[in-house]
């Protein structure tokens, strides 16, 4: 299939590779600066362009992956130089109808990309959705010879698809950057918490995420919750001792929730 990307960054970075990896022809890559079109361009042998406008009309499928803030005004401009193109954005939150038109969809990848690392997609779900019954084939046949996993999803339970990753990806890393400041602060390399980051996530493939959580405050251990919060306090690092005690109460009540679910069931 002939694909054009209009964007450069982490995320069209790998999608170029899995794209060039399954034979697809990437025609041109567009960013908005010379630089990195040309650094993208040049690793899978595309045409690179700073100027929208330049593009030709000639791909199967134009896919937007930059910034959600500005997909709307991209794809205006692309959708005034392609009016009969098939135009997707790569975004979780951001509806179909932000590119004008009939031939519009979406191509969102369920992942967290870096340009440092090339991942594999046929480990990644790709959710696609298209106006048209045609571009959706279009667009499912894309997704189907990227990933193993491919899913037709509409706008709003996209929305909470993307909302349900920042939770899991970005909060949970975010907790990893805390517990690398509390240590290095400290003369503690944080690589000695990666075992137990990888055996936590090495059992979500076998259960629930609720039945795999443990610590204090499943246990409700409140002596050992206040000595950790008085701890943060007397490090001078007040705000994650209130990030502590809102993760501690949230997993307090949500294991009391699942448990009168249960019951009700019973």
């Amino acid at each position: 299939m002939r694909v054009s990307l209009i964007g450069a960054g982490n995320l069209a970075t790998n999608l170029a590779h899995a794209l060039l990896k399954a034979n697809h022809n990437i025609l041109a890559v567009y960013s908005r600066t010379m630089s990195s079109a040309s650094l993208l361009a040049n690793q899978i042998g595309a045409t690179a362009t700073d100027d929208i406008m330049l593009l030709h009309d000639d791909a199967d499928v134009f896919i937007i992956a930059v910034k959600d803030d500005v997909i709307a005004d991209v794809a205006a401009i692309l959708r005034q130089r392609m009016p009969d193109a098939l135009i997707a954005h790569t975004a979780g939150t951001v509806a179909m109808s932000a590119i004008p038109g009939s031939h519009r969809g979406v191509f969102y990848p369920m992942q967290t990309f870096s340009k440092q690392r090339i991942v594999d997609f046929r480990n990644i779900p790709l959710f696609v959705e298209a106006q048209e019954e045609n571009d959706l084939k279009v667009l499912t046949s894309l997704a189907e010879s990227l990933s193993d996993s491919v899913m037709h999803l509409d706008d709003e339970r996209r929305k909470l698809l993307h909302l349900a990753a920042v939770f899991c990806c970005n909060f949970a890393n975010h907790c990893s950057a805390i517990a690398e400041k509390i240590l290095t602060d400290n003369g503690i390399p944080f690589d000695v918490m990666l075992p137990l980051i990888n055996e936590t996530n090495a059992k979500l493939n076998q259960c629930a995420p609720h039945d795999a959580q443990t610590g204090p405050a499943v246990r409700e251990d409140h002596h050992v919750m206040d000595a950790h919060i008085n701890l943060l306090n007397g490090l001078d690092m007040t705000q994650f001792a209130e990030i502590y005690k809102i993760l501690s109460d949230s997993i307090i009540n949500l294991k009391k929730n699942n448990n009168h679910e249960l019951q009700d069931k019973e």
